[in-house]
């Protein structure tokens, strides 16, 4: 039997199952998560995505914990890798210095040689320029495996 690829969700993949002001994305990721995702993939998240999740509404939280709760991924620990290769990213320009949540969850995929982070943050995250950034600094502190950071668009079977 084949492994599964390695997939870390970022923060903005659980929110976009409930936003309401871009339902062709809600709709993309609600198919994901209904249909394939937790079957064909590994599924990854980090107390980063829990500690972005804790400052939503209290409505928000609960609903994004109960779908974390059904999906079930592997929660990732923090520890002192990812805490100084995401003060990397920022130290060397890969991402703002205000997107520390970002650079965290970079890390993360990184630190623990997950294949993909999937995001709707096309800004920082799911992006060739920055994905190429990154990669230049994972390979200056030692890490090789290739990190593809994507959209769900692309893990998607959604017509």
């Amino acid at each position: 039997m084949e492994a599964k690829l390695k997939l870390y969700l970022e923060t903005s993949v659980w929110n976009f199952y409930y936003v309401e002001d871009s339902p062709e994305k809600r709709a993309v990721t609600r198919h994901c998560f209904d249909s394939q995702l937790y079957q064909q993939f590994d599924l990854h998240i980090s107390e980063t995505v829990l500690e972005e999740i804790k400052k939503a509404t209290a409505e928000k939280q609960t609903q994004l914990f109960q779908l974390i709760d059904r999906y079930q991924p592997t929660l990732l620990s923090s520890n002192a890798k990812v805490r100084e290769l995401a003060k990397a990213y920022l130290d060397h320009q890969v991402l703002p210095m205000k997107s520390h949540y970002d650079a965290q969850h970079i890390a993360f995929a990184t630190v623990y040689e997950l294949e993909v982070i999937l995001s709707w943050n096309l800004k920082h995250i799911a992006n060739l320029h920055r994905q190429q950034r990154v990669q230049t600094i994972n390979r200056l502190y030692g890490y090789t495996n290739p990190l593809q950071m994507i959209t769900l668009l692309e893990v998607s079977h959604y017509e």
